[in-house]
């Protein structure tokens, strides 16, 4: 059953509210994280390999060779269960579609921002202050 006007009409503004309170949000929820069968496939291949391994390591009673197809095995299933790696730009996408890549940008010294310092709120305060502001009020109304 498709949704009325008045349905649809408030389901763009939540949308747009959304983009607007939080940008990096929308954006998550917007990307299709689609991961390719490829991936599975080379995970599945790394853990049969594994355990090929494992079991000839133990019936040569050569450890190393079990050793090394348990750590194939591991690297096969995290492998099958990481997050790919995004590509393309990095940084915060705006309402009005630009990509905003200045949190991105390395420090002088060489350093990227630790991620999560540098979000700010409405009034313009970090994260962090925030939470500083919050631990000192509640030890002066302790004492």
């Amino acid at each position: 059953m498709p949704l009325s006007e008045y349905e649809q009409r408030v389901l763009e503004q939540m949308e747009r509210a959304l983009t607007t309170d939080d940008p990096r949000l929308a954006n998550t929820l917007q990307q299709t994280s689609r991961r390719s069968p490829l991936r599975y496939v080379l995970a599945g291949v790394g853990v049969v390999a594994g355990l090929l391994l494992l079991v000839l390591g133990a019936a040569s009673s050569r450890p190393w060779v079990g050793v090394i197809g348990f750590v194939l095995m591991f690297a096969g299933v995290a492998y099958a269960f990481a997050a790919p790696r995004k590509s393309g730009p990095t940084g915060v996408v705006r309402p009005d579609g630009t990509v905003d890549t200045s949190a991105a940008q390395p420090q002088p010294g060489g350093r990227t921002p630790a991620r999560g310092t540098t979000r700010t709120t409405s009034k313009g305060e970090s994260f962090l202050a925030r939470l500083e502001e919050r631990w000192e009020r509640r030890r002066r109304e302790g004492r």
